[in-house]
């Protein structure tokens, strides 16, 4: 991402708080996996989105109208010491140098600089009840301030939610965005499709799952989404499974929900298939079930329909479907009110996807489902799961579970399928799992 690209989301979001206020935000911090090792480090969202900056022991400030810059940043100094253990990190210069701050201190000087940067401030905007560190030391800074006041020194009287700017703003995808997105999109699909031609019976669920993140780093992105699904037979009915443990069997199908992360952008894809290369005629007519609810799903997916219209157009073909194959009974309509599918579709169809792989944005304005814009960008995941032990159905159908995830871009136009490539008709995916054996 080109350093431009941070500063108009700054400028976008200094003029949004507005002078004579102030906006924080702090960055993520390492965690420590056992006794003195840390888990890969992530940046906070947020804060990447702003600043780029991908260091933990930082806050960013921002200040509107301020004289000597908007954008102050609070990070760690330059250590030699450091940078021979670990690696390099920008210290004070580089993050003006590079990151294009116009100030930079050392985080050692937060407590001190920070009530002068509050003072005379009406009202402070910053990730509320986020962070629990930054939320005390906001409320100390305040009170050193309130402590002055006989000296002069005024005290923002207004905290609000960062958030209510910023997940707006990242809500919609510019270019650049997009870029990465559909990179992302790219890399996790041919992921997929080499899982698709490793599968055998007799593979354990972790050998597919190397295959994918095999995959995602040789293509560069060294980074999951999210931890991968990699589900054979019942396991699939299990919504977030995670195990990845058991060993695949001739007669089952395998779902895979995994997605490579590009400069911090998610991918997020499911395909479903059949371990032994073929459906059996229970899973065809459960998999195209699925496979046409998504269909529908994805057309109500363009300007000006509400969030919510996929998911009904997903619901009706599935109770419809499910109606006519003999896993419920009743009038289609009443099912519908009555939620009778969620014995069997238990989730929403979607969810938006961006930064995070269950991405920020509202989905209600003022109690009312979101209408779709241009920019948009969301997953279209219907699915079906029987469970193992459901008596009250056929044996031919327990222990199924499908699902069927894309990530759909918003167009000006209608919509654009970013993982596409992926293949996902029965004849598709059995073609290809018969090239490979």
């Amino acid at each position: 991402m080109k350093a431009n690209e941070f500063k108009k989301r700054r400028q976008q979001l200094l003029q949004s708080v507005g002078v004579g206020n102030i906006a924080l935000i702090s960055s993520a911090g390492m965690h420590t996996r056992n006794r003195d090792v840390d888990y890969p480090f992530r940046q906070d969202s947020d804060f990447y989105y702003l600043t780029g900056f991908n260091e933990p022991d930082a806050l960013a400030v921002f200040v509107p109208g301020r004289e000597e810059g908007g954008y102050i940043l609070f990070c760690r100094e330059f250590d030699e010491t450091k940078a021979l253990w670990e690696g390099a990190h920008a210290g004070l210069e580089g993050a003006a140098k590079h990151y294009a701050a116009d100030e930079a201190f050392s985080i050692n000087e937060v407590d001190e600089k920070l009530p002068e940067l509050l003072a005379g401030k009406r009202k402070v905007f910053y990730p509320l009840g986020h962070d629990a560190e930054l939320d005390a030391s906001v409320l100390d800074w305040l009170k050193q301030l309130r402590e002055k006041a006989r000296s002069g020194a005024t005290a923002p009287h207004e905290l609000s939610a960062i958030e209510q700017i910023l997940h707006e703003m990242r809500l919609f995808k510019s270019a650049a965005e997009l870029k990465l997105m559909r990179l992302a999109a790219d890399v996790s699909a041919q992921g997929h499709i080499k899982a698709m031609q490793a599968c055998r019976a007799g593979r354990y669920e972790y050998q597919i799952e190397a295959e994918l993140v095999y995959h995602f780093m040789q293509a560069g992105l060294r980074a999951v989404a999210y931890p991968s699904i990699v589900a054979g037979g019942k396991n699939a009915c299990t919504l977030h499974y995670t195990g990845n443990t058991d060993i695949l069997k001739d007669g089952d199908l395998l779902l895979i929900d995994a997605g490579a992360e590009c400069d911090h952008y998610a991918a997020d894809i499911t395909r479903t298939f059949p371990v032994s290369g073929t459906f059996s005629d229970a899973q065809r007519q459960l998999y195209q079930l699925v496979l046409d609810a998504q269909t529908a799903a994805i057309a109500q997916v363009k300007p000006g329909a509400d969030w919510i219209q996929p998911h009904e157009a997903a619901v009706e073909v599935l109770t419809r479907g499910l109606v006519k194959l003999g896993l419920l009974k009743g009038r289609v309509k009443k099912l519908i009110k009555d939620e009778k599918y969620k014995a069997f579709y238990m989730h929403r169809t979607g969810h938006w996807l961006g930064m995070d792989v269950h991405d920020v944005g509202d989905y209600k304005i003022n109690d009312e489902w979101r209408v779709l814009e241009p920019g948009m960008v969301l997953t279209v995941e219907p699915g079906l799961y029987i469970p193992a032990d459901c008596k009250k159905v056929d044996a031919k159908w327990r222990g199924i579970g499908i699902r069927i995830e894309d990530d759909v871009l918003v167009t000006e136009d209608g919509n654009e399928v970013l993982t596409r490539s992926v293949p996902k008709t029965i004849a598709e995916i059995e073609a290809l799992m018969q090239q490979a054996r």
